[in-house]
């Protein structure tokens, strides 16, 4: 099994080395995907593979965290993710709340200890307490979501979390109110988004994670003003390379900051120390304050350090397709079993059989990488 590479978070950013269509950065292959199938249904694992009652995939990496898109509309048109057109699945095909939570308890019995909610905007689907309350009655799995902060009220937070709600991520691109409504095409600013994080605080919705995608040229100047918000007790700010998955399909690699550069520049104002104590299975390396102060910084750097060998992530699509990755060219569509009388045993092997085709890597570094069809709105984060 691949392992989990980190390297150029602590040095230098790798220079281009090619580029894909488009002016896309282009660096050395790290996996070739697997090739589109066509079907609803993926094909059988092998028999020891269903028999083991647990989300494998061919390369012996085990699934723990479910991310589930409960809707792919979004108040938000990020310029890094959504076009203003762009149009929305129709609301008769997503995942009813019954189907969501009996996938969720599923999948706990297939080993998953994380379920985390997703979109588009989570908090824009007016059942959401339903579906949070649906999952905890129904399992012990922690229940983390992904939101853009603007709509987060004391009253709706309080009611998530007694609905069983453990913690949030929250997205928050700039703190400069005229720079804000231009990434993200919207009317809310970045006092609405912190208000809600600091609600969240009050209500011990922890760790709270807080994550900045900087664009070259556009916000990237602020990565030490992001880094300190987190410097207090429970929050960790993290920095997200930008990937190819805009509904554009514009993503260009003149515009891409490596984690490098994000964390040389946030040293210049804070000097950070490494940690010694995050999951290998983790998306982010992470840093603490070297002055002492409380608070994380982390780096998820998917183009410069890919950390496919040690993904433990499964997601399922608010229209019911299950994605082994999230830079999947192949799709598997569960729905039609939730909706046809399927039993529980056919969807176990369905979940079994869809994580063993999972890919070794994304191939982003690939010259023969292809983006995804899907934007992440429509995929979930």
């Amino acid at each position: 099994m691949a392992t989990r590479m980190l390297p150029l978070v602590l040095g230098a950013a790798a220079p281009p080395t090619g580029a894909l269509p488009g002016g896309a950065l282009a660096l050395p292959q790290i996996a070739a995907g697997v090739p589109a199938r066509g079907g609803a249904a993926p094909p059988e694992s092998p028999p020891a593979v269903r028999a083991g009652g647990r989300l494998i995939d061919s390369y012996g990496r085990t699934i723990r965290d479910l991310r589930i898109s409960i809707t792919d509309r979004c108040n938000f048109r990020c310029i890094y993710c959504m076009e203003p057109d762009v149009r929305f699945a129709p609301r008769e095909s997503l995942l009813t709340v019954p189907e969501i939570v009996r996938i969720a308890a599923i999948a706990e019995s297939l080993g998953v200890c994380k379920v985390r909610l997703t979109g588009g905007e989570p908090t824009l689907r007016p059942d959401l307490a339903s579906i949070i309350a649906g999952i905890r009655r129904e399992t012990a799995v922690e229940i983390a979501m992904i939101t853009n902060g603007s709509l987060l009220s004391r009253e709706a937070l309080a009611e998530w979390k007694a609905a069983g709600l453990t913690r949030l991520t929250v997205s928050i691109d700039s703190l400069r109110p005229e720079r804000f409504a231009r990434l993200t095409r919207s009317t809310s600013s970045p006092a609405d988004v912190l208000a809600g994080v600091e609600a969240a605080l009050n209500l011990n919705l922890t760790p709270l994670k807080l994550n900045a995608v900087l664009l070259r040229g556009v916000n990237d100047d602020e990565a030490a003003d992001l880094a300190a918000l987190a410097r207090r007790p429970s929050v960790e700010m993290r920095f997200i390379e930008y990937m190819p998955l805009d509904s554009g399909h514009t993503w260009d690699g003149s515009t891409w900051v490596s984690a490098a550069e994000t964390r040389a520049a946030i040293e210049a104002r804070f000097p950070l120390a490494a940690c010694d104590d995050d999951d290998p299975r983790s998306t982010a390396q992470t840093f603490a304050f070297a002055d002492g102060s409380p608070g994380r910084v982390g780096f998820i750097a998917p183009v410069s350090s890919p950390f496919c060998g040690a993904c433990s992530r499964l997601r399922v699509t608010a229209d019911g397709k299950v994605r082994p990755c999230l830079f999947s060219t192949t799709e598997w569509d569960i729905r039609p079993l939730l909706r046809g009388g399927a039993a529980d045993r056919e969807i176990r092997e369905f979940l079994i059989d869809a994580t063993w085709t999972k890919q070794a890597g994304h191939g982003i570094r690939s010259p023969e990488f292809r983006q995804p069809a899907r934007p992440m709105s429509a995929i979930g984060g």
